[in-house]
Formats: structure tokens, sequence, C-alpha cells
């Protein structure tokens, strides 16, 4: 509405509009609006008052929502806070934590065993060797009731594995039922042939066949399988067995060349890594591999045919002779290769289950044993170096000989001998090889020492350079520590020790014109590439002139071809030989007291240009003959002609020097 306004400014008076029209009031109301009481006779005119409704209900009135929905977004927001910091905690801080319990249960890594090296003679031919195989394995987690519904299936498992591999239900059970619940892998067996392999294969399944219609039917050999390894065999059976040894059964070296070169033999395993599911290999994941590197092949320096001629030899006259142990080893003389080692009663390596304990190892190297006579020929070679004697030095050598606290006789009963020091080594005489050493020193004192110190030369008491495994060194005691009989028995083989090589090396050494190298049993390895690496050339040293070694040659030959010689069952036609018997007592290793004898035979061939040394020994002989001389003679002779013909050695021609056993007195 317009205001108006007149000329002087002034707004003029506002005019009142009526309002809307009030309800009249009763009579007798005042002005004032209250009502009035009724008079005295008003009472009994007033209509009665209609009776009063009841009170109208309340509204409803709705609840403030924001306290309701502030609670429940504080609610909401308290479980996610919770959410992000348990993620927090998985993604950041445990992560490597469960990564690595992710990785455990997902990958499997299995070792990839190297193919071990095969072992051959000198000429190629396989001695040990292996062939193709299994590991058989299972993963012990799918053997749980989790896997399998059932609460015995490792001994399900066990009960049909068992008879398969050839091992007792309870450890095929405590392989598949482990401590270490998260363990996903174990070997059940080592070294299986493809057959047995087949054999569990069919059988697996067959179950897995069997389940799928039969619910009730459970595959309990679903865990089991198989990683591709090698057996080790020994095509020969027991020939060399003393030199190679074996390989037990976790594919280590046991004995022998097996356990000397283990390392260079195993190679190097592998692994590889993989994801698996359900116990199968996942071939879209990503999975690593190092591969296994093949062991080195090792060649020998035996030969496979001399070592079957001297192991069949050695063999049957143990077993004629009723004796414990017997060896026999084969060396070249030039070169220190040891051609054969042969030991019986042997064992097949291949299998060991059924083999006698008493005879693993390699009894030529690990004996230790008093020589006897075939010891004579290094104190000769000391009387002759030190130039106390020559060959055809007269000796008048008595039936007994009093020295020290004993007194000394001969094998047989004799009148006085009158013998070259040649005879004396002919007829072996112990008292004439008392005398001539005792030349050796102005005092006995100093023969000691001088003798002693040959005898180390020619390597007794040390090693032999071979470092086989178990070898002896023997025993020999410092001179001043010899008793008062040793002084006197050790210059004819009694009172110290060798083991067999130790006695061949020294023939070798006097067959090699006084220097003496040390033994050799390895050519050289051929590695993974096929390259050929040959052994490190053998140790050589001086023991004696080449003119005295010459004459003690021509000495040995009396013993082999003088019909007063001890040797003569030696003698091969055609050619000359050089060799010394040997009977000494032996030292029974399980009372430490002497019963019996040790029987032996040493020398070469041909006598005069050396090429071959053989060395017999016989322990504990209980049948027949116990002499060196009767039952090793042979045995040099059968070996000793089988060498030359296998060598292609040709007899030399020559006529022995026929040096004088007695004198004219």
């Amino acid at each position: 509405m317009t205001e108006v306004v007149d000329s002087s400014g002034r707004q003029p008076p506002r005019r009142r509009v009526p309002g809307p029209a009030r309800p009249a009031r009763p009579a007798g109301s005042r002005g004032s609006g209250r009502p009035q009481r009724p008079g005295p006779g008003a009472r009994s005119a007033r209509r009665p008052a209609p009776p009063r409704s009841a009170a109208p209900p309340r509204p409803l009135r709705l609840g403030r929502p924001r306290p309701r929905l502030r609670m429940v977004g504080l609610a909401l927001t308290l479980v996610m806070l919770a959410f992000v910091l348990r993620l927090l905690q998985v993604q950041a801080v445990d992560a490597s934590t469960y990564a690595a319990k992710a990785e455990q249960n997902r990958y499997v890594v299995h070792t990839l065993a190297a193919e071990r090296g095969g072992i051959t003679d000198r000429n190629g031919v396989a001695l040990a060797t292996s062939v193709d195989a299994y590991d058989i394995t299972a993963d012990p987690t799918m053997f749980t009731r989790e896997q399998l519904k059932i609460d015995d299936g490792p001994e399900q498992a066990a009960a049909l594995l068992a008879p398969i591999l050839g091992r007792s239900q309870p450890d095929i059970v405590a392989k598949l039922r482990p401590k270490d619940r998260n363990l996903r892998y174990v070997r059940l067996a080592l070294s299986r042939t493809p057959q047995v392999w087949t054999q569990i294969k069919d059988l697996k399944r067959a179950l897995a066949k069997k389940a799928e219609t039969d619910r009730s039917t459970v595959n309990v050999l679903a865990g089991v399988f198989a990683d591709p390894s090698s057996k080790r065999v020994y095509p020969n059976g027991d020939l060399a067995a003393g030199i190679l040894g074996w390989v037990n059964a976790e594919g280590v070296g046991g004995g022998g060349i097996e356990q000397q070169l283990d390392k260079t033999l195993a190679g190097k395993d592998g692994k590889i890594r993989y994801a698996q599911s359900g116990g199968r290999q996942v071939p879209t994941a990503g999975s690593t591999e190092t591969p296994a590197v093949p062991g080195s092949d090792i060649e020998l320096t035996i030969d496979r045919d001399i070592q079957w001629a001297a192991q069949n030899a050695i063999s049957e006259q143990v077993g004629k002779s009723a004796a414990d142990r017997g060896y026999v080893i084969v060396q070249d003389t030039r070169t220190g290769e040891i051609l054969a080692m042969a030991n019986a009663p042997g064992f097949d390596p291949n299998d060991l289950a059924h083999a006698d304990p008493a005879t693993l190892g390699n009894p030529a190297l690990q004996d230790a044993y008093e020589p006897g006579s075939t010891a004579k020929v290094m104190s000769m070679a000391a009387v002759l170096e030190e130039n106390a004697a020559t060959p055809l030095t007269h000796l008048t050598v008595p039936n007994r000989l009093h020295r020290g606290d004993r007194l000394f006789q001969d094998d047989i009963d004799h009148s006085t001998w009158y013998l070259t020091l040649n005879g004396v080594l002919a007829k072996s005489s112990n008292i004439g090889t008392i005398m001539a050493t005792g030349e050796l020193g102005r005092t006995q004192s100093q023969a000691n020492r001088m003798l002693y110190s040959y005898l180390r030369k020619f390597g007794i008491g040390g090693a032999s350079g071979l470092r086989f495994p178990g070898e002896t060194r023997g025993i020999l005691a410092a001179p001043d520590k010899w008793s008062t009989s040793q002084q006197f028995t050790i210059p004819f083989g009694q009172g110290f020790s060798i083991n067999a090589l130790q006695a061949a090396s020294v023939y070798s050494t006097i067959a090699n014109g006084g220097v003496r190298v040390d033994p050799t049993l390895v050519r050289g390895t051929k590695g993974p590439d096929g390259r050929f690496t040959p052994a490190p050339a053998p140790k050589k040293n001086r023991v004696v002139s080449t003119a005295t070694a010459r004459s003690l040659a021509q000495m040995l030959e009396s013993v082999v071809d003088d019909e007063e010689g001890t040797g003569n069952k030696a003698r091969i036609p055609g050619y000359r030989v050089a060799g010394k018997t040997g009977t000494a007592n032996r030292v029974d290793p399980a009372t430490g007291k002497y019963h019996g004898y040790t029987s032996s035979f040493a020398g070469f061939a041909p006598a005069d240009n050396p090429r071959i040394t053989v060395y017999c020994a016989i322990q504990n002989a209980t049948k027949g003959s116990y002499f060196g001389g009767q039952i090793c003679g042979p045995i040099y002779k059968q070996v000793m002609e089988f060498a030359l013909k296998t060598l292609q050695v040709p007899p030399t021609g020559a006529k022995a020097a026929n040096l004088p056993v007695t004198f004219e007195p």
C-alpha cells in the first residue's frame, strides 16, 4: 500500500479500519468479559450442562535422526579402520612372512641328483657304473586327514609300498607322518629300478580309477612321486671290490676309491623349484632350475684281466689251505702303477646286505703283519750298499746262534753251513742274515741305526702314497726303542709289521734299479666335457745304487733257479725270475699272541730287465703246507705268467748269473 503525504510533509492521520466482528457475549456478562454468577433463583432455571468430551490425543513427535546417524557412522568408521589396520599389517608389516608361507605351500623344491662318474680299468673297461633309477618320494601333507578324509592314510599307503620298496611299514609311516606338519618332501627309497616305479605307478592308477566310481575308495598313493636318479652297478661282481669299495644308501662312497674320490665322482647336485597344485606341477607358473653337474670318470691303473687272474688264483689257494685270508699285488716296476690288487675272501658290492662284514675293506692295504724272510732283501741291500759284504762274501753259519737274550736258529736243523752272502739269501738263513747285518756298524747300536735308515728308505713305517681309506703304515719302532731280541729279529723280518703293498713296493724298487716310485692306483680323470686329466706324477727317490740293485736281482735269481734255493716252485720256463720266500710267525689279531704263520712270496720278472712285480701272502693256512715257497710260489708263477703274456713281455734270452750258494771251507 502507498503512503500519502500532505503538502506540509506530515502524514495524515490513519483511518481505523474495522476488524472482524467479535462474537456476541452471553447475557449477564460484564464488560470485563468474565462470566457473572447467577442469582439465587437462577440455579433451578439453568439447563444441565452437556457432558465434557475426552481430551484430543497428542500428536506424535519424530525423534531427532542426527545422533543415530552419528552412532552408525562411528561404528562403520571403526570397522573400516580395523580392516585398514589389518590390511596394513598383512601387506606391509607382515608381508614377507605371509609371502614366505604362501611360497612354501605353493612352490616345491626338489634336488636334481648329479650322475655319478664311472670307474674303469686302464683299458676303459667299466668296473663301476651308474644306471637309470628313481628315488621314490612323497608329500606328507597329502596323507593327512584333511586331504584323504581318513585317519590311517599313512598306514594304508605303507602297507602297499613296503613290499615293493623292500622297506618296513613303520619306517614308511614315520616318513609319511613327520613331526613337522609343514614338510612337503621326503624320500621313501633311493635308487630304485624303473620297474619298481612302474609298479607303483600302475598301483596309483588303479586306485585313482577305482576312486572315480566308488566314493568309499581313497587313493592313498596320490602323494607318492618319483625323482629321476641313478643306481650304482658293478658289472664284474666281486672283481676288484676291495679297490672299488661301494656306495651307501645315501649315494655316498662308503669304501675304497668310491670313498677316496667321492667328491670327484659325485659331481654337484642341482635344484628345481616349481609351482604345484594337488601334487602336480603347474606348467604355466614360473619355475627355476639349477642343472646338476655330472661327476668325473675315474680311470684306474689296474688291468681287469690281470686282476681276474690274481683274484682267481688267491681265492683257490685260500680255499685249499683253509686260510683266514690272502692277497696278491701286481705292480709295474717302472711306473709304480698297480696292475692288480686281489683279496680273498672278497665281497660283492652289488649285494652288501649279504656280505660278511669281515670281508669288507681292502686287507691288502689294511692288514699289518710281520713279513718274515721276504724282508731279508732289505737287510742284504743295506749290507751291499754300505760295502759291508759282497754277494760272494763267505759266512760260516752254525746250527744255533746266541745273541742277546735268545738262541736263534734257522727254519730247519742243519750242520754248519758254509754259505756265500748269496747263499744266505738263497737258503733264507736267519742266522746268516743276523751275522751279515751285524757288520753294518762297529757296535750293535750303530748297526741298528743303519738298518733302520734303509728300512725307512724302502717305505717301511710310512705312507705308501696311495692315501687309500683305512690304509695302515705298519709298525716300525725307532732303533733306540728296539728290544734286545728285536735287534736281531728285525733283520730277518720279525719284530716290525708292514702291509702287502709295502712288501711289493720293496721288490719293485730293486727291480727299478734302486729307485722307489710311489705306488699309484689312479691314472687320471675324465670330466663331463670329455677331457682327460692325467694323475700327478708319483714321487721318486733313490734307495740304493743301480749296482746294488743289479746284484740283489742276481741274488734273488738264485732263490728260484738254484736247486738249493727255497723258491723252485716259482720258476717260469723261458724267463729269468727273481724272487724270495717268506714264512713268519703270525700275530693273531684276536689274542695279540703268536698263532699260525704268514706265508709269502715276492719277486719280479724278467730278472735282468724287470717289468712286473708280483707279491702274494696267505694268513694262517691250516691245511697242507704253510711254507711260503710251497703255497705262494705257485700263485706267483700262475699270476706272473698271465701278466707277462697279457702285457706281451718277451723273454730276454740272456743266461742267468748263477752266483755260487756255498763255498768250500
